[in-house]
C-alpha cells in the first residue's frame, strides 16, 4: 500500500504542478496568466488574472506538498478547494474533458481527497517527521470539508459577480 500511495502522490503531484505552471507561466502549452485570466473573467472571477494566479499558486503549493508527502491534509484541502472551483466552472459542459467538461479537475480533487483520508504512506516526509497522527478519517474529513467550503465560497462569489456584470451590461 505504501508504494501505491507514493506512486499516486508522485503522479498526481507532478501532473498538478504542470497544470499550475500552464496557468502561471504558459509552460507545457498552457495559456499563461493573461489568457487564463481572461478565461477566469468569463467565469465571473474578478480580477481574472489575480484569481488565475491564486488558482495556479494553490495548485503549485498543493503539488509541492503532495510530492514529498508533507502536510498532506493541508495539501489535500488546497487541491480539493481549487479543483472544486474548476469543476463547477466547467460543469455546464458535462463530465468528459473531450467536451470541455469537469473530468480533469474532478480526478485531481478526488485523488487529493483520497490522500487526505489515507495519508501519504510510509515513504513520505510526514512519516519521516512523525506526523502520522495527521492522517486518517478525521483528518481526511477535515481536509475535504475545508477544501469544499473554500471552493464553494470562491465559486459562489464568481457566480454572483458574473450575474452582476451581466445585469449591468443590459
Amino acid at each position: 500500500m505504501d508504494v501505491g500511495l507514493l506512486l499516486l502522490r508522485l503522479l498526481i503531484g507532478a501532473l498538478l504542478a504542470g497544470h499550475a505552471f500552464q496557468k502561471l507561466t504558459g509552460s507545457f502549452g498552457g495559456a499563461g496568466l493573461a489568457r487564463t485570466g481572461a478565461l477566469f473573467e468569463s467565469w465571473g472571477h474578478r480580477p481574472g488574472a489575480v484569481m488565475a494566479a491564486v488558482a495556479g499558486v494553490s495548485e503549485a503549493v498543493g503539488a509541492a506538498l503532495l510530492i514529498p508527502g508533507l502536510g498532506t491534509p493541508l495539501a489535500a484541502a488546497a487541491v480539493v478547494g481549487t479543483m472544486t472551483v474548476a469543476a463547477l466552472a466547467l460543469s455546464d459542459k458535462g463530465l468528459w474533458a473531450t467536451q470541455g467538461g469537469m473530468e480533469v479537475p474532478l480526478l485531481y480533487g478526488i485523488a487529493a481527497a483520497v490522500l487526505g483520508f489515507t495519508g501519504p504512506g510510509a515513504h513520505s516526509l510526514d512519516a519521516a517527521l512523525g506526523f502520522t497522527r495527521f492522517s486518517g478519517g478525521s483528518w481526511g474529513a477535515l481536509s475535504l470539508a475545508v477544501g469544499l467550503v473554500a471552493g464553494l465560497a470562491v465559486a459562489g462569489r464568481a457566480h454572483r459577480l458574473r450575474h452582476a456584470h451581466s445585469a449591468s451590461q443590459n
